[in-house]
């Protein structure tokens, strides 16, 4: 959408360093006239086809960029809509280094001549005595900014700015600066895609939020036999070792269903099964204890087993072994183990130092290995939804992935 005017950017990424392979993870692009005054705004989650980085900071989950464009598959939008316009950034010399990193990755380059303008820096002589901070200088103007850190926050709050400098200050200077931005030449688009100005992936309407039983689809009549019941339970025992049902198990699980034909009535009967005889095994030694109960209650919840279920689970059995016999699931829980020497591979910003964690798996008799292979037997995440490489590979093998967590159990 070239034209007359600014186009303000913020992004957020995994990373302080783009030269340290940092990547972006939202981008958000807010086109100002050459008044300052806001006529459009775009912004997206982008997958950076690695390790989110400081979730805290961004608030963004690697389930979040699941569905999320790669950077090349928006890098079109992105030039389009910098197009003919002055590049405005708060600390614009972060936000133009992410980009022209992106941009390099694809062999593509932004204009050098692309003129640039930072609010940070322009800060010194419009509101001397300020603070640098995007949440001081937007204070000198009585700016809102609220839910600091993402993208389009951020973006949006940055362009008020730039209209509060505009009004405040004589406008050649900006004028300026948007004649040379017209005089700019600018690559063709590498597609001939159309520009999606609408596209956003927004956080937290992603299917993440959808229980995963509800994913899988009714079908009548379901065709579906033993055999594939026992390998529908076989997969949901493997992601669930860890009493977690990270976003990429829950897709797998559906995507199983589908092509296995079995339909949710069907899946939740198996769950139920599953249920139970995870609570025969539980009762076994005629001890429910607080570390079960926990199990229980989670994997009642992660498969939507009704609570009536779940309360009569916690009570002793009259005869363990016959409440064992009476379930008739297809597959009995906890058939992953580990074994001494079997290899574990660590991936991700662990909350405790990486060496930490390898030594505690050493001295337990595992073998640490630094990358995927079939031998390896687990691999340990950060985030379960790790996008990593090590992550992709582990489950195109059929590895399972756990959180950071589940270390404690095995250890």
């Amino acid at each position: 959408m070239p034209g007359p005017g600014f186009a303000v950017i913020d992004l957020e990424t995994t990373g302080l360093l783009p030269s340290a392979h940092e990547r972006v993870v939202e981008i958000a692009i807010v086109h100002a006239d050459q008044y300052g005054t806001v006529t459009g705004q775009w912004e997206t989650l982008v997958n950076p086809q690695r390790h989110v980085g400081a979730e805290h900071i961004h608030g963004i989950r690697a389930a979040d960029l699941i569905d999320a464009p790669a950077f090349t598959e928006i890098a079109d939008d992105v030039m389009d809509l910098l197009s003919g316009r002055v590049i405005v950034a708060h600390n614009a010399r972060f936000d133009r280094g992410f980009l022209t990193a992106e941009f390099g990755r694809i062999s593509r380059a932004l204009p050098d001549d692309a003129p640039t303008l930072c609010t940070m820096q322009l800060a010194r002589e419009l509101i001397p005595g300020a603070g640098r901070s995007l949440a001081d200088c937007c204070a000198a103007f009585d700016i809102a900014l609220e839910d600091a850190h993402r993208a389009a926050v951020d973006a949006r709050a940055t362009a008020e700015l730039l209209g509060g400098y505009i009004a405040s200050t004589g406008r050649e200077f900006w004028f300026s600066h948007i004649d040379r931005a017209l005089s700019v030449a600018w690559p063709s688009p590498a597609s001939t895609a159309t520009t999606a100005l609408a596209r956003w992936v927004a956080r937290g309407s992603s299917a993440a939020s959808v229980p995963f039983l509800q994913r899988i689809a009714e079908r009548m009549p379901d065709f579906s036999g033993p055999a594939e019941h026992v390998e529908y339970v076989a997969l949901l025992d493997r992601c669930l070792i860890d009493r977690h049902l990270s976003e990429h198990e829950s897709r797998q699980l559906v995507a199983l269903a589908k092509e296995l034909g079995i339909g949710r009535d069907t899946a939740a009967g198996l769950h139920a099964q599953y249920f139970d005889q995870f609570a025969a095994v539980a009762w076994a030694d005629g001890v429910l204890s607080s570390t079960e109960v926990a199990d229980l209650a989670a994997v009642a919840s992660l498969l939507q087993v009704p609570d009536a279920r779940l309360t009569a689970a916690l009570a002793p059995p009259a005869a363990p072994a016959a409440h064992a016999a009476a379930t008739d699931a297809p597959f009995t829980p906890g058939a992953f183990t580990l074994a001494p020497g079997d290899a574990v591979v660590l991936t991700g910003e662990m909350s405790r130092p990486r060496a930490d964690l390898e030594a505690e798996l050493v001295a337990a008799g595992f073998r640490v290995a630094s990358g995927i292979s079939k031998k390896v037997a687990l691999l340990v995440a950060a985030d379960p939804d790790s996008l990593s490489g090590k992550a992709r590979k582990a489950r195109e093998y059929g590895i399972p992935v756990v959180g950071e967590e589940h270390l404690q159990r095995l250890l």
